[in-house]
């Protein structure tokens, strides 16, 4: 998708660029806040004032998705197989399968789920304890996961294209890596939060 929605390829299907890109963007912003939002919402009927509970069972989820991105025993975060219908873009306008697309990857698991990160995520949506919280946490989810599509934003010729496959299978190892102490950072720092409130 990411390597399908460019300049040169929506110049090819007759699409605006910036439109579709601008549906993908607010649409995975939206649902992304959305489904944080529920979560929040979901979180503050269970959790109640228990804030020291939340921040022991976000070091959990944190510690547990770590394990799984890292691979120990063979575990791999739970995924669905399936990727974005790629006959939308022939079949509809830029803005709608940019929206379609944009709203799948909002969500989060609609697709294939590379990085337990994702659940982590709605985990702390839900944890959070409120639907405004959880809407903020899950609209940063949405925009940041959204906003990758403008990796593509240059490609205007064949040779772009390829190029822009090569940057991102070299870019595959360093972003694994980078997320996994990430996550790392954020376990010790909910730990550490856990403890001081202890």
């Amino acid at each position: 998708m990411l390597a399908s929605i460019t300049p040169l390829g929506q110049r090819s299907r007759h699409s605006s660029w910036g439109v579709t890109v601008t549906a993908f963007v607010v649409a995975s912003t939206a649902t992304g806040g959305a489904l944080g939002a529920a979560a929040g919402w979901l979180g503050g009927l269970s959790a109640g004032g228990h804030g020291q509970l939340r921040v022991w069972l976000l070091a959990g989820a944190l510690a547990a998705g770590l394990l799984l991105d890292a691979g120990v025993r063979g575990l791999r975060p739970p995924s669905p197989r399936r990727q974005v219908n790629e006959d939308w873009m022939y079949e509809y306008r830029g803005w709608v399968y940019g929206a379609g697309f944009g709203a799948q990857l909002g969500l989060g698991v609609a697709t294939i789920v590379s990085t337990a990160a994702v659940y982590v995520t709605f985990a702390a949506a839900l944890l959070s304890g409120g639907a405004l919280t959880g809407a903020l946490v899950g609209a940063c989810f949405g925009l940041v996961r959204g906003a990758s599509i403008l990796a593509g934003a240059r490609v205007r010729t064949h040779d772009e294209l390829r190029r822009l496959h090569l940057g991102l299978q070299r870019w595959r190892a360093p972003a694994r890596a980078t997320g996994l102490v990430l996550q790392a950072a954020l376990l010790a720092l909910a730990l550490a939060a856990a403890g001081a409130a202890t």
